[in-house]
């Protein structure tokens, strides 16, 4: 498996539904620069483990928000599905309204960019990755389908790369550096 971390990461663009359900927009790395990005990939809309992971990441997009990092959802699905499922009510399989926009793979070159497309599905792993303000990579994890990821921990490593220095296991915001 390649490395990614510590490499530059790999331009995208890609178009979004907006997290709101309102319409679409664009996402391109280069949107980013100069802010931390939180790029979650999910293997597919209208799923089972994917709808935790999502809101559980939007409820807390304030926390990620004032730590100057943006959130960005991945899957394979069209923007038109991200939409619906956005605009779907949550009783009936629907996603609901999110803090962050969904952005579209449509291609699947993105995924497979960032090495986290199972070519044989056609769906991305539960791939996320950490980028800086200038655009590399400094953290990476890629789960199993059927695993879902922790906001506590993705918001604890932000804060990590974002103290500066180094940080023993378990490290908490607030504790001392090594």
């Amino acid at each position: 498996m390649e490395r990614f971390v510590g490499k530059a990461a790999p331009s995208f663009k890609m178009t979004t539904a907006i997290g709101d359900g309102s319409g679409f927009g664009e996402a391109k790395l280069d949107d980013y620069k100069g802010k931390w990005l939180v790029m979650f990939f999910y293997p597919l809309d209208f799923t089972f483990v994917c709808p935790t992971e999502i809101t559980g990441y939007s409820k807390r997009a304030e926390e990620f928000k004032k730590l100057g990092a943006d959130l960005l959802a991945v899957s394979i699905d069209s923007e038109h599905s991200h939409k619906a499922w956005i605009n779907l009510e949550t009783e009936k399989g629907g996603l609901g309204k999110i803090n962050f926009p969904i952005a579209s793979d449509i291609t699947k070159n993105v995924a497979r960019d960032y090495g986290v497309l199972i070519e044989e599905e056609g769906i991305a792993l539960r791939g996320l990755f950490i980028i800086d303000p200038d655009g590399l990579i400094r953290y990476s994890v890629v789960h199993d389908l059927n695993i879902g990821r922790s906001v506590d921990e993705t918001l604890r490593v932000l804060q990590a790369l974002q103290a500066g220095g180094l940080c023993p296991v378990d490290w908490e915001p607030g504790e001392a550096l090594l």
